[in-house]
C-alpha cells in the first residue's frame, strides 16, 4: 500500500526575523494545508531548510509537526544526511516521535557509487521499521540514483517503497517506471512534471507549489489518477509561470517571499540563503496576480 497517493507538501520551516523557528506561524501553515485537501505533509525536507538547522531543531520541528496533524494525513519526515550512520541516527529518533515515513535524500557531496548507495538505503531501512522514499535529486546532490540501483532496492528492501524523482530527465524516469512497476511507488520532484510523471505511472509528487496552492495541487493529481486528464493537464499549464517563478532563485527563497506575499511568514532566510532579489520578486508577485492569489 502506498504511503501517500496525491499531493505532499514539502513545508517551509518559517522563521522570526531573528531566525528562530516560528511556531505559531508553523501551526497556521499545517492547518492550511488540511484543510486545502494536502495528501501527506512533508517536514524537514529542502524546502525545510534542514542543512541550515541544529539537530535539536530539526527533531523539535519534526515533533511539532506531528503533533499538530495528529494522525489527518500522514506525515513524512526528512531525514537524508550525507554520512549514514547521521541519517540512520535521525531515522530512528523520527520514528520515535511518530512519522508515518522518511524521505532520505541521497548523500550529497561525497558523491557515493551505485553500490554505496546501495549500501547507504539499506542500512537505514534495516534500521527502523518505517517505509522509506528515496530522494533523487541530482542537481542538488551531485548524486544520481540510476533506475538499476532504485529497482534493486526495491526489489531486496521491503520497506523502501518509493521514490521522489527530481531528476527532470524524463528518459531516467521512464526507465525507473518499466524496471520499477509494482516495486517503487514514483513521486514526480518537480513541480513542472507532475503530468509527465503521473502519465508513465508515477502516483503523485512531493511538492514546493503545495506551500501556496495546497488545493490545486491535490486536484491535479487527482483529477488525472481518476481519468479526466484534460482537467488535471489545465491546471498544469495555467500553473506554469508561477512553478518557474518559484523557482527564479534556488528553493525555498521564492516560495516563502509567496508566503510572506499573502501574510503567512516572514521571508527570512539563514545564511548562506538570502531573501528574493527585488526584481524577481517583482517576478514572483505578478505570477501570483495572474492566479488570483493576492
Amino acid at each position: 500500500m502506498a504511503l501517500f497517493k496525491g499531493a505532499g507538501v514539502a513545508l517551509v520551516t518559517p522563521f522570526h526575523e531573528d531566525e528562530t523557528i516560528d511556531y505559531e506561524a508553523l501551526e497556521k501553515l499545517v492547518e492550511e494545508q488540511i484543510e486545502g485537501h494536502t495528501d501527506a505533509i512533508i517536514v524537514c525536507g529542502t524546502t525545510g531548510e534542514p542543512a541550515t538547522m541544529t539537530e535539536e531543531e530539526r527533531i523539535s520541528c519534526i515533533r511539532f509537526v506531528v503533533e499538530k496533524v495528529n494522525h489527518r494525513i500522514p506525515v513524512i519526515a526528512g531525514t537524508g544526511a550525507n554520512c549514514t550512520r547521521n541519517a540512520v541516527a535521525i531515522s530512528k529518533k523520527a520514528e520515535e516521535l511518530g512519522v508515518d515515513g522518511l524521505l532520505v535524500v541521497t548523500p550529497y557531496y561525497n558523491k557515493a557509487t551505485q553500490n554505496g548507495l546501495y549500501e547507504h538505503y539499506k542500512t537505514i531501512a534495516e534500521a527502523v521499521t518505517l517505509p522509506i522514499i528515496m530522494y533523487n535529486v541530482p542537481s542538488r546532490t551531485g548524486c544520481n540514483i540510476k533506475p538499476e540501483t532504485a529497482a534493486r532496492l526495491g526489489r531486496e528492501v521491503e520497506n523502501i517503497v518509493g521514490i521522489k524523482e527530481a531528476s527532470g530527465d524524463i528518459s531516467q524516469i521512464a526507465a525507473l517506471a518499466s524496471l520499477c512497476k509494482g516495486v517503487l511507488d514514483i513521486y514526480s520532484g518537480n513541480d513542472d512534471e507532475v503530468i509527465p510523471i503521473l502519465s508513465l505511472g508515477g502516483i503523485g509528487v512531493i511538492s514546493v507549489m503545495s506551500n501556496v496552492m495546497p488545493r490545486e495541487m491535490h486536484d491535479m493529481v487527482l483529477e488525472y489518477l481518476e481519468g479526466d486528464r484534460e482537467k488535471a493537464l489545465k491546471i498544469q499549464l495555467e500553473s506554469l509561470e508561477f512553478i518557474h517563478a518559484l523557482f527564479c532563485e534556488v528553493n525555498p527563497i521564492p516560495v516563502k517571499m509567496a508566503l510572506h506575499l499573502q501574510g503567512k511568514c516572514e521571508p527570512t532566510m539563514r545564511l548562506p540563503l538570502t531573501q528574493l532579489s527585488k526584481e524577481n520578486c517583482v517576478r514572483l508577485k505578478a505570477a501570483m496576480e495572474g492566479l488570483g492569489l493576492l
